[in-house]
Protein backbone atom coordinates (compact mmCIF):
# COMPACT_ATOMS: atom_id res chain seq x y z
CA UNK A 1 0.00 0.00 0.00
CA UNK A 2 0.96 3.41 -1.10
CA UNK A 3 -0.77 6.25 0.69
CA UNK A 4 -0.08 10.17 -0.86
CA UNK A 5 -1.38 12.79 1.61
CA UNK A 6 -2.84 15.95 -0.66
CA UNK A 7 -3.42 13.03 -2.82
CA UNK A 8 -6.51 14.79 -4.46
CA UNK A 9 -4.00 17.99 -5.21
CA UNK A 10 -2.00 19.66 -7.60
CA UNK A 11 1.49 17.70 -7.56
CA UNK A 12 -0.21 14.46 -5.42
CA UNK A 13 -2.56 13.78 -7.96
CA UNK A 14 -0.04 13.88 -10.29
CA UNK A 15 2.39 11.09 -8.27
CA UNK A 16 -1.20 9.24 -8.12
CA UNK A 17 -1.44 9.40 -11.76
CA UNK A 18 2.26 7.73 -12.48
CA UNK A 19 2.17 5.66 -9.70
CA UNK A 20 -1.21 3.58 -11.65
CA UNK A 21 0.69 4.04 -14.35
CA UNK A 22 3.65 2.47 -13.18
CA UNK A 23 1.13 -0.64 -11.96
CA UNK A 24 1.16 0.05 -8.32
CA UNK A 25 -2.00 -1.29 -6.65
CA UNK A 26 -3.43 0.14 -3.32
CA UNK A 27 -2.90 3.06 -3.54
CA UNK A 28 -4.88 5.33 -0.71
CA UNK A 29 -5.49 9.44 -1.17
CA UNK A 30 -6.26 11.02 1.77
CA UNK A 31 -7.16 14.48 1.16
CA UNK A 32 -10.33 17.21 1.66
CA UNK A 33 -12.24 16.94 -1.35
CA UNK A 34 -14.75 20.10 -0.47
CA UNK A 35 -16.99 21.27 -2.97
CA UNK A 36 -15.34 22.23 -5.91
CA UNK A 37 -14.27 20.34 -8.67
CA UNK A 38 -10.62 18.76 -6.82
CA UNK A 39 -12.71 15.80 -6.95
CA UNK A 40 -11.64 15.68 -10.63
CA UNK A 41 -8.34 15.63 -10.33
CA UNK A 42 -8.74 11.85 -9.35
CA UNK A 43 -11.46 11.12 -11.13
CA UNK A 44 -9.44 8.47 -13.91
CA UNK A 45 -8.02 6.60 -11.12
CA UNK A 46 -8.26 3.15 -9.23
CA UNK A 47 -7.92 4.05 -5.75
CA UNK A 48 -8.11 1.27 -3.06
CA UNK A 49 -9.39 4.22 -0.69
CA UNK A 50 -10.48 7.95 -0.39
CA UNK A 51 -9.56 8.78 2.92
CA UNK A 52 -10.89 11.96 4.58
CA UNK A 53 -7.80 13.54 7.06
CA UNK A 54 -10.11 13.36 9.97
CA UNK A 55 -9.95 9.53 9.89
CA UNK A 56 -6.72 9.73 8.56
CA UNK A 57 -5.50 8.15 11.85
CA UNK A 58 -7.51 5.50 12.81
CA UNK A 59 -7.23 4.13 8.83
CA UNK A 60 -3.19 4.47 9.39
CA UNK A 61 -3.63 2.37 12.62
CA UNK A 62 -6.05 -0.07 11.40
CA UNK A 63 -3.77 -0.46 8.44
CA UNK A 64 -0.22 -1.31 10.22
CA UNK A 65 1.93 -3.43 8.55
CA UNK A 66 0.55 -2.76 5.00
CA UNK A 67 1.71 0.17 4.04
CA UNK A 68 5.05 0.59 2.11
CA UNK A 69 5.40 4.18 1.81
CA UNK A 70 3.65 7.60 2.61
CA UNK A 71 3.98 10.07 0.27
CA UNK A 72 3.41 13.59 2.17
CA UNK A 73 2.05 15.92 -0.09
CA UNK A 74 -0.64 17.30 2.03
CA UNK A 75 -0.10 21.13 3.38
CA UNK A 76 -1.06 24.62 3.97
CA UNK A 77 0.16 25.67 0.82
CA UNK A 78 -0.48 28.84 0.46
CA UNK A 79 2.04 31.67 1.12
CA UNK A 80 -0.52 34.33 2.03
CA UNK A 81 -2.16 32.26 4.80
CA UNK A 82 -1.43 34.12 8.37
CA UNK A 83 -2.87 31.82 10.22
CA UNK A 84 0.48 30.69 12.14
CA UNK A 85 -1.54 28.05 13.91
CA UNK A 86 -3.07 26.17 11.97
CA UNK A 87 0.24 26.39 9.29
CA UNK A 88 2.20 24.81 12.27
CA UNK A 89 -0.78 21.74 12.78
CA UNK A 90 -0.68 20.95 9.15
CA UNK A 91 2.53 21.32 8.02
CA UNK A 92 4.75 20.73 11.34
CA UNK A 93 2.89 18.81 13.77
CA UNK A 94 1.12 16.64 11.03
CA UNK A 95 4.18 15.58 9.30
CA UNK A 96 5.90 14.44 12.35
CA UNK A 97 3.10 12.17 13.31
CA UNK A 98 3.49 10.83 10.33
CA UNK A 99 7.84 10.76 10.67
CA UNK A 100 7.41 8.55 13.89
CA UNK A 101 4.51 6.40 12.03
CA UNK A 102 7.30 5.91 9.05
CA UNK A 103 9.86 5.35 11.70
CA UNK A 104 7.80 2.66 13.97
CA UNK A 105 6.15 0.73 11.09
CA UNK A 106 9.46 0.70 8.71
CA UNK A 107 7.96 2.69 5.92
CA UNK A 108 9.32 5.03 3.02
CA UNK A 109 8.70 8.86 4.14
CA UNK A 110 8.71 11.20 1.16
CA UNK A 111 7.11 14.67 1.90
CA UNK A 112 7.39 18.18 0.69
CA UNK A 113 9.41 21.00 1.78
CA UNK A 114 9.99 23.97 -0.23
CA UNK A 115 12.08 26.34 -2.25
CA UNK A 116 10.26 28.85 0.19
CA UNK A 117 12.84 27.99 3.27
CA UNK A 118 15.17 30.02 1.19
CA UNK A 119 13.54 33.26 1.83
CA UNK A 120 15.09 36.23 -0.26
CA UNK A 121 17.95 33.92 -1.73
CA UNK A 122 20.93 35.59 0.45
CA UNK A 123 22.46 32.69 1.17
CA UNK A 124 21.95 30.95 -2.46
CA UNK A 125 19.96 27.87 -2.71
CA UNK A 126 21.53 24.92 -1.82
CA UNK A 127 19.69 21.71 -0.54
CA UNK A 128 22.92 21.45 1.67
CA UNK A 129 20.93 19.34 5.05
CA UNK A 130 23.56 20.41 7.82
CA UNK A 131 22.11 21.85 11.10
CA UNK A 132 24.13 24.87 10.91
CA UNK A 133 22.96 25.48 7.08
CA UNK A 134 19.09 24.82 7.73
CA UNK A 135 19.57 27.19 11.39
CA UNK A 136 20.73 29.89 8.79
CA UNK A 137 18.04 30.03 6.24
CA UNK A 138 15.26 33.07 6.89
CA UNK A 139 12.22 31.88 5.12
CA UNK A 140 10.13 35.28 3.91
CA UNK A 141 6.45 33.96 5.21
CA UNK A 142 4.93 31.43 7.99
CA UNK A 143 4.45 28.79 5.10
CA UNK A 144 8.32 28.64 4.36
CA UNK A 145 8.82 28.64 8.21
CA UNK A 146 6.73 25.54 9.29
CA UNK A 147 8.96 23.97 6.14
CA UNK A 148 12.20 25.24 7.44
CA UNK A 149 11.83 24.04 10.97
CA UNK A 150 10.35 20.57 10.01
CA UNK A 151 13.38 20.78 7.89
CA UNK A 152 15.54 21.24 11.30
CA UNK A 153 14.02 18.56 13.08
CA UNK A 154 14.30 15.85 10.49
CA UNK A 155 18.43 16.99 10.10
CA UNK A 156 18.41 17.24 14.34
CA UNK A 157 17.23 13.14 14.71
CA UNK A 158 19.75 12.44 12.07
CA UNK A 159 22.90 13.80 13.89
CA UNK A 160 22.23 12.42 17.41
CA UNK A 161 21.85 9.40 15.47
CA UNK A 162 17.68 8.35 16.92
CA UNK A 163 15.98 5.98 14.86
CA UNK A 164 14.70 7.02 11.84
CA UNK A 165 12.33 5.84 8.55
CA UNK A 166 14.48 3.30 6.84
CA UNK A 167 13.81 6.11 3.92
CA UNK A 168 13.14 9.73 4.04
CA UNK A 169 13.36 11.96 1.53
CA UNK A 170 12.46 15.94 1.51
CA UNK A 171 11.99 17.57 -1.39
CA UNK A 172 12.72 21.33 -1.88
CA UNK A 173 9.65 22.04 -4.98
CA UNK A 174 10.92 24.97 -6.88
CA UNK A 175 7.76 26.74 -9.26
CA UNK A 176 5.88 23.95 -9.89
CA UNK A 177 3.39 24.07 -13.02
CA UNK A 178 1.07 21.28 -15.00
CA UNK A 179 -2.23 19.64 -15.04
CA UNK A 180 -4.56 19.41 -12.04
CA UNK A 181 -3.88 22.47 -10.20
CA UNK A 182 -6.91 24.02 -11.49
CA UNK A 183 -8.97 24.13 -7.93
CA UNK A 184 -5.52 26.17 -6.26
CA UNK A 185 -7.51 30.12 -7.22
CA UNK A 186 -4.61 33.13 -6.15
CA UNK A 187 -1.82 29.67 -5.58
CA UNK A 188 -2.26 28.46 -9.40
CA UNK A 189 0.59 28.76 -11.80
CA UNK A 190 1.13 31.87 -13.93
CA UNK A 191 0.67 30.09 -16.92
CA UNK A 192 -2.47 28.81 -15.26
CA UNK A 193 -3.48 32.33 -14.81
CA UNK A 194 -2.60 33.76 -17.87
CA UNK A 195 -3.63 31.06 -20.65
CA UNK A 196 -7.68 32.20 -20.76
CA UNK A 197 -5.97 36.04 -21.49
CA UNK A 198 -3.67 34.80 -23.82
CA UNK A 199 -5.97 32.44 -25.31
CA UNK A 200 -8.52 35.48 -26.16
CA UNK A 201 -5.10 37.10 -27.82
CA UNK A 202 -5.52 39.79 -25.22
CA UNK A 203 -2.49 41.66 -23.29
CA UNK A 204 -1.36 39.72 -20.50
CA UNK A 205 -0.29 41.96 -16.98
CA UNK A 206 2.92 40.84 -15.41
CA UNK A 207 4.07 42.37 -12.42
CA UNK A 208 6.37 45.02 -12.43
CA UNK A 209 9.78 45.28 -10.75
CA UNK A 210 10.83 46.94 -7.61
CA UNK A 211 14.73 45.78 -7.64
CA UNK A 212 16.81 47.66 -9.47
CA UNK A 213 18.57 44.89 -10.68
CA UNK A 214 15.41 43.15 -12.58
CA UNK A 215 13.01 45.03 -15.21
CA UNK A 216 9.59 44.71 -15.56
CA UNK A 217 8.81 40.96 -15.65
CA UNK A 218 12.49 39.61 -16.34
CA UNK A 219 12.03 38.30 -12.03
CA UNK A 220 13.68 34.69 -12.64
CA UNK A 221 12.05 31.58 -11.25
CA UNK A 222 13.59 28.20 -11.35
CA UNK A 223 10.36 26.98 -13.32
CA UNK A 224 10.02 23.10 -13.28
CA UNK A 225 7.23 20.88 -15.03
CA UNK A 226 5.33 18.90 -12.30
CA UNK A 227 6.35 15.49 -14.68
CA UNK A 228 10.01 15.93 -13.58
CA UNK A 229 8.77 16.29 -9.75
CA UNK A 230 6.90 12.78 -10.46
CA UNK A 231 9.82 11.23 -12.11
CA UNK A 232 12.32 12.06 -8.86
CA UNK A 233 9.27 10.47 -6.41
CA UNK A 234 9.14 7.17 -8.85
CA UNK A 235 13.32 6.98 -9.12
CA UNK A 236 13.02 7.90 -4.88
CA UNK A 237 10.60 4.74 -4.53
CA UNK A 238 13.07 2.80 -6.89
CA UNK A 239 16.20 3.29 -4.67
CA UNK A 240 15.10 3.18 -1.35
CA UNK A 241 18.76 3.22 0.05
CA UNK A 242 18.92 7.16 -1.00
CA UNK A 243 17.84 9.53 1.78
CA UNK A 244 18.25 12.95 2.22
CA UNK A 245 16.86 16.99 1.74
CA UNK A 246 16.80 17.27 -2.16
CA UNK A 247 15.85 20.51 -4.15
CA UNK A 248 13.47 20.01 -7.46
CA UNK A 249 13.64 22.41 -9.58
CA UNK A 250 15.18 22.93 -13.40
CA UNK A 251 18.13 24.13 -12.13
CA UNK A 252 17.41 27.02 -14.30
CA UNK A 253 16.82 30.62 -13.72
CA UNK A 254 14.45 31.62 -16.28
CA UNK A 255 11.59 35.37 -16.27
CA UNK A 256 7.88 35.55 -16.28
CA UNK A 257 8.09 36.92 -19.57
CA UNK A 258 9.82 34.19 -20.95
CA UNK A 259 6.63 32.03 -19.25
CA UNK A 260 4.30 34.42 -20.73
CA UNK A 261 5.76 34.64 -24.00
CA UNK A 262 5.94 30.79 -24.01
CA UNK A 263 2.11 30.36 -23.43
CA UNK A 264 1.46 32.53 -26.57
CA UNK A 265 3.72 30.50 -28.89
CA UNK A 266 2.12 27.40 -27.28
CA UNK A 267 -0.79 28.76 -28.67
CA UNK A 268 0.58 29.90 -31.85
CA UNK A 269 0.29 33.81 -31.24
CA UNK A 270 2.78 36.49 -30.93
CA UNK A 271 2.87 37.75 -27.30
CA UNK A 272 0.82 40.74 -25.79
CA UNK A 273 2.57 41.71 -22.30
CA UNK A 274 2.47 44.25 -20.58
CA UNK A 275 2.97 45.29 -16.89
CA UNK A 276 0.88 46.14 -13.86
CA UNK A 277 1.65 47.15 -9.88
CA UNK A 278 2.77 44.48 -7.26
CA UNK A 279 0.63 44.67 -4.26
CA UNK A 280 2.06 46.64 -1.67
CA UNK A 281 1.80 44.24 1.13
CA UNK A 282 3.53 41.60 -1.25
CA UNK A 283 6.70 43.51 -2.16
CA UNK A 284 8.74 43.37 1.15
CA UNK A 285 8.52 39.25 1.01
CA UNK A 286 8.85 39.03 -2.92
CA UNK A 287 11.87 36.36 -4.39
CA UNK A 288 13.61 38.23 -7.28
CA UNK A 289 15.60 35.47 -7.99
CA UNK A 290 15.82 31.20 -7.29
CA UNK A 291 17.72 28.35 -8.95
CA UNK A 292 17.86 24.89 -7.60
CA UNK A 293 20.90 23.59 -7.12
CA UNK A 294 20.25 19.96 -8.13
CA UNK A 295 23.52 17.94 -7.78
CA UNK A 296 23.15 16.60 -5.26
CA UNK A 297 20.50 14.61 -7.05
CA UNK A 298 22.45 14.17 -9.76
CA UNK A 299 25.46 12.55 -7.96
CA UNK A 300 23.39 10.03 -6.13
CA UNK A 301 22.28 8.66 -9.73
CA UNK A 302 19.45 10.25 -10.88
CA UNK A 303 19.68 10.91 -14.46
CA UNK A 304 16.70 12.03 -16.15
CA UNK A 305 17.13 15.45 -17.62
CA UNK A 306 14.49 18.10 -16.48
CA UNK A 307 11.87 19.57 -19.07
CA UNK A 308 12.73 22.51 -21.00
CA UNK A 309 10.11 25.44 -20.33
CA UNK A 310 9.14 25.72 -23.86
CA UNK A 311 8.18 21.93 -24.30
CA UNK A 312 6.89 22.35 -20.51
CA UNK A 313 4.90 25.06 -21.29
CA UNK A 314 3.72 23.59 -24.46
CA UNK A 315 2.94 20.40 -23.00
CA UNK A 316 0.94 21.94 -20.88
CA UNK A 317 -1.03 24.33 -22.80
CA UNK A 318 -1.22 22.05 -25.96
CA UNK A 319 -1.94 18.45 -24.32
CA UNK A 320 -4.05 19.98 -20.91
CA UNK A 321 -5.31 23.83 -20.62
CA UNK A 322 -6.32 23.93 -24.77
CA UNK A 323 -8.36 20.74 -24.86
CA UNK A 324 -11.96 19.79 -23.73
CA UNK A 325 -10.69 17.89 -20.88
CA UNK A 326 -7.55 18.93 -18.97
CA UNK A 327 -6.83 16.63 -16.59
CA UNK A 328 -4.20 13.69 -15.96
Amino acid sequence: MIIVTGGAGFIGSCIVAALQEAGKKDLVVVDYLGTDEKWKNIAKRELAACVHPDDFDTYLEKHKGEVEAIIHMGAISSTTETDADLINRSNFVLSWKLWEYCRDNKCSFIYASSAATYGDGELGFSDCDTQEHLNALRPLNCYGWSKAVFDRKVARERDEKRPTPPQYAGLKFFNVYGPNEYHKGSMKSVIAHIFPIAKANEEVKLFKSYHPDYKDGWQLRDFVWVGDIVNVIMWLLENPHVSGLFNIGAGEARSFYDLAASTFRALGLEPKIGYKDMPESLRPKYQYYTKADISKLRELGFTTPMTPLEEGVRRYVQDYLNTPDPYM
